[in-house]
């Protein structure tokens, strides 16, 4: 007899001998081979009167007649359990009504794949041009770039180092300030103080690299530190001058008759950004004059104290509080600043790296396909006079330059604000990691201006606009914030370029028409249109500029 015979014993009496266990198969491919062959799943050979109730609480045990009711009903649902799972032979599938991941209705927003993608078609690039370097000079690298960093090095850190000392000028003008009685008070000449010093700090340090022939490397480190020093060294002495003039209305109000009664002006910040007067319906008089001067007294304190309750002025005017908000990244003073509990140290060593990284590719991209071009086509503007062939060089180099462009845009992009800011905030355990947002879905200018850089967004929104819209309107203050941006860029590009033309103020003011039209109702409903003409202008307006500035 075989392993795998059956003998069925006249008196009701089983001899099985089973076969060795193995793998269980499918419960539906097994109820086939069940149904075919007589079988039970747990091997008994089944029969019609194996139970007089047909129901059993497992694969063979029976449930007596007289069981009770739950025991029945639980039985019974499990055999209707089994009976669905043996409906099919193969597993069927489920269909839903449901979009792919790319809808524009989708709500899935992982794409972290993608940028690992982009960083391994970036590590390809620099691969492969440093074997095509390699094949053709025997170096991997050129060294055009790569020399200038070096070039009086010392002077960049020592002009550096002056740089950031000079700003503490700030602190003591505001202790002066907050002491004086006199015609040095904020109001009088505190603010004019310290603006006339913003203003001489800042034409000195854009002659500097001027006056000592640095290369454009430097200049292009030193005016953007610049720009974001004189933004922080603004904020930490207008801020502080509107809580040295509260502080003075807090006090005064212990002596009330002789003291000013108005409402107390709240300073702009993130859950108020235009700024507005506290409790402004409330007037003081002599019929609520208790409860009025209470209130008041309140609204001040307030604006003294910290969000989160842990400082109040004066006790932030210490240098340990100043160099600590140099290095927060953010360009907007606060009291005190939400914090982490600790340094990831893991977080902090991948952003240095990726830091460089980034440095490291941004100058193989200019190596090997801006320079080269923008050579090429100097030499080729110098030997014509014709307009049309000059035209022709510009649209060429244009062309040439689109895709090189793009990659530095978004290379600049991630140094800038997601690994340096990164690198900052983890050092200093600033807790706000929120420095841009989904700009690359913008479908107007003033969307990206918003989300691009958010720190210069929230300096301009808190210390331009909110400050001058209550005495210009709002009209008007939109227009002198953008022409504060402009100047702004166009500063840093004729340091850059020691070149002035203009074209960058131009192309930042123009936005504004360009806004204006893209907020009409026609236009605005074509998102994925607006969204593919922003990013078609952002690539070819800085090409565009580039030639510019380097070609005429």
């Amino acid at each position: 007899m075989s392993s795998t015979d059956i003998q069925v014993n006249g008196g009701g009496h089983d001899h099985i001998l089973r076969p060795r266990p193995r793998k269980p198969q499918h419960s539906q491919v097994t109820e086939l081979v069940r149904e075919h062959s007589g079988f039970s799943t747990n091997g008994h050979i089944e029969t019609p009167d194996e139970t007089a109730s047909g129901m059993t609480s497992g694969r063979s045990t029976p449930v007596s007649e007289n069981a009770p009711a739950s025991t029945k009903a639980l039985s019974s649902v499990r055999k209707q359990v089994r009976a669905e799972q043996r409906r099919r032979m193969f597993p069927t599938i489920e269909y839903a009504s449901r979009v792919s991941h790319f809808d524009p209705q989708s709500d899935y927003r992982d794409f972290h794949g993608f940028f690992n993608l982009f960083w391994i078609g970036l590590a390809i690039m620099g691969i492969t041009t440093m074997l095509r370097n390699y094949k053709d000079t025997g170096y991997p690298l050129r060294v055009q770039i790569w020399t200038l960093f070096t070039v009086k090095l010392w002077h960049l850190a020592v002009a550096d180092f002056l740089m950031v000392a000079t700003t503490a000028v700030s602190v003591l003008l505001h202790k002066i300030s907050r002491n004086s009685r006199g015609a040095l008070t904020w109001k009088k000449g505190g603010m004019a103080i310290q603006s006339i010093y913003q203003v001489v700090w800042l034409a000195f340090w854009i002659a500097v690299p001027f006056l000592l022939n640095w290369t454009w490397t430097s200049q292009v480190f030193l005016i953007l530190h610049t720009m974001v020093l004189l933004m922080k060294m603004h904020s930490y002495a207008f801020y502080n001058g509107h809580l040295s003039e509260t502080e003075k209305r807090l006090r005064a109000l212990d002596e009330p008759h002789s003291a000013s009664k108005a409402p107390a002006y709240v300073y702009p910040s993130v859950e108020n950004p235009m700024g507005e007067l506290a409790h402004e319906e409330i007037e003081v008089d002599s019929n609520n004059e208790y409860e009025g001067l209470t209130q008041l007294r309140e609204d001040l304190a307030f604006e003294l104290t910290s969000p989160i309750g842990n400082v109040t002025y004066p006790r932030n005017l210490s240098w340990s509080n100043y160099f600590d908000y140099l290095l927060c990244p953010t360009l907007c003073y606060e009291l005190e600043y939400p914090r982490n509990k600790s340094i990831n140290w893991t977080s902090l060593i991948a952003k240095v790296v990726a830091t460089f990284g980034c440095i490291f590719l941004l100058t193989i991209i200019s190596e090997e396909f801006i320079l080269p071009v923008l050579q090429e086509s100097t030499v080729r503007l110098d030997n014509t006079s014709s307009v049309s062939e000059t035209l022709l060089i510009l649209s060429e180099t244009i062309s040439w330059l689109l895709f090189p462009f793009m990659l530095t845009f978004l290379l600049v992009f991630l140094v800038i604000f997601e690994y340096v800011l990164g690198a900052f905030a983890e050092i200093t355990r600033f807790g706000d990691r929120h420095f841009y947002s989904d700009w690359w879905n913008s479908t107007d200018w003033m969307e990206f201006s918003r989300e691009w850089n958010v720190p210069v967004y929230s300096f301009l929104r808190r210390h331009v606009y909110a400050t001058s819209k209550p005495s210009i309107g709002r009209n008007m203050a939109t227009l002198i914030t953008f022409l504060i941006s402009a100047v702004g860029h166009e500063i840093v590009m004729a340091c850059i370029t020691k070149k002035l033309r203009g074209y960058g103020f131009i192309c930042q003011m123009l936005q504004l028409p360009i806004v204006m039209m893209q907020r009409t109702r026609w236009v605005r409903s074509h998102k994925t249109a607006n969204n593919v003409l922003f990013w078609c202008s952002m690539i070819m307006g800085l090409s565009l500029i580039c030639s510019l500035y380097v070609l005429v």
